[in-house]
């Protein structure tokens, strides 16, 4: 436990208790972790709210400053964090150091962004001005999908906002942000950053402790629900990105074998571990078929293997909770449909299963209906558009979502009609810090990343001063 330490107050400490990080390419323990108590998060909200007072009126300057500084340090350290981030998580080295790049470029890109006074009227009556105050301690809960990229879509914003943190990382992939944390206490004021780990029971006392401010959360949507009604115990700010069911709309000007590898990787990046991946596929049925059977081919061709070996494309599922809910997303994916490529658990150490194709399956069912997290796409034909948008648009999730067609007219008509936050055309999966970013319907509350990010971190307040 002496390699990894919980961040409070600007020490570097050991948790109350320890708990196992297992590597879920092997199942065996990659190390032992501090694991916080209630006692340590309170010192730490504590250690944040003393730091607020002082790190609120730090130039903003002098914020930005630090938070890049802290992208150069996490930028020098890609491999070894790289590294570490794929033992822990799973995905292929490739991803994960691809991970802390993004990391480095989201933290130094929203620690450009600026708050300016806003003046709204100025005559010979009033004055009217309008500010963006920070709010006091952020509590960032952070998923084990993206361990650390995750922590740089809230902490700049936050941090350059004027507020102080508490970051909460997942009790499965706790170690690479408790390195950050390394980096973190060498370039921050002491209490302006804190970071806990739990296994997953201080998730309540952080949303409703009383000295937190808001919260920012990333995570499922029943989760979501939870911190929400927490949050209401003193009308906390929130901030949810929750879960999606992403749609992609294929239609019929299309060549199968020309989308289907933006189809395929934007279903299966990570093992299909990500909030925005296409979780359903509309087909039109004049290529249903060689659409399936492209998808099918290069589902067969992926090496799904240890993220650290060479050449693996796919690596396993991230802990044994969510392989065992993918295994039953296959069982009703052999109830109802067709499975033509993959279906297969892999007969090996690890939480590994196949991508996997299933085509004859339709609304209704488990594996369209609901979000699988997995490698599973199911593909359901179609024969209007308009029968195709009133499917997509049934679900209770409005996260994502894409049209592929060759008529660009066409397709950006359908995709303002779909009901997500972001809608691609001929491509899934592409954000990034300057493109705002918020779900739609039970997908979330708030935005995140660009200014509109950054807002969601202050609190306006209008100067109305008489003349």
């Amino acid at each position: 436990m002496s390699d990894y330490k919980l961040l409070i107050g600007g020490q570097l400490v050991d948790g109350d208790a320890a708990m196992d990080v297992i590597n879920p390419a092997t199942e065996e323990v990659l190390a032992v972790c501090p694991r916080g108590s209630e006692r340590q998060l309170n010192e730490a909200v504590a250690a944040a709210k003393a730091a607020f007072k002082t790190w609120r009126k730090v130039p903003m300057a002098d914020r930005r400053a630090m938070v890049m500084k802290l992208a150069d340090a996490v930028e020098a350290r890609v491999d070894e964090f790289g590294r570490l981030l794929t033992q822990e998580q799973g995905k292929p080295l490739a991803e994960s150091t691809a991970e802390i790049a993004y990391t480095a470029a989201f933290l130094r890109y929203l620690a450009s962004l600026d708050l300016e006074n806003k003046l709204i009227e100025d005559n010979e009556t009033r004055r009217v001005e309008m500010r963006r105050k920070p709010l006091g301690v952020v509590g960032c809960i952070i998923p084990w999908n993206f361990p650390v990229l995750i922590v740089a879509f809230k902490a700049p914003v936050a941090l350059l906002a004027g507020n102080t943190i508490v970051i909460k990382p997942a009790p499965t992939t706790p170690l690479t942000t408790l390195r950050l944390g390394e980096l973190i206490n060498e370039i921050f004021p002491a209490g302006v950053v804190n970071i806990v780990t739990d296994q997953n029971d201080l998730g309540g006392v952080l949303t409703t402790h009383p000295d937190v401010a808001k919260i920012s959360f990333t995570g499922s949507t029943e989760t979501g629900k939870k911190v929400m009604a927490s949050a209401a115990s003193s009308i906390k700010r929130i901030t949810l990105e929750l879960g999606g069911n992403d749609a992609a709309i294929v239609l019929p000007d299309v060549d199968p074998k020309v989308v289907a590898p933006g189809i395929f990787g934007g279903a299966t990046m990570n093992a299909g571990q990500v909030c925005l991946a296409i979780k359903r596929v509309y087909a039109h049925e004049s290529i249903y078929d060689e659409l399936c059977d492209e998808l099918a081919r290069l589902a067969d061709a992926a090496v799904v293997d240890d993220g650290l070996k060479q050449g693996a494309q796919i690596g396993p599922l991230q802990n044994k909770m969510q392989y065992e809910k993918v295994k039953g997303f296959l069982e009703d994916a052999r109830a109802n449909g067709n499975i033509i490529a993959g279906g297969q658990v892999e007969d090996r150490p690890g939480y590994f299963i196949r991508p996997t194709i299933v085509r004859d399956v339709t609304d209704g069912t488990k594996i369209v209906d609901e979000e699988q997290f997995g490698p599973i796409l199911p593909v359901i034909k179609f024969s209007d558009t308009e029968e195709a948008l009133e499917r997509a648009n049934a679900s209770p999730w409005g996260l994502g979502g894409s049209v592929w067609s060759n008529d660009r007219d066409k397709a950006y008509e359908l995709a303002c009609e779909i009901d997500s936050g972001t809608v691609w055309i001929n491509k899934h999966l592409d954000f990034g810090p300057n493109i705002p970013f918020g779900g739609a319907k039970q997908s979330g509350i708030g935005v995140e990343f660009a200014e509109e990010g950054l807002y969601e971190f202050t609190q306006i307040q209008v100067i109305n001063e008489a003349r």
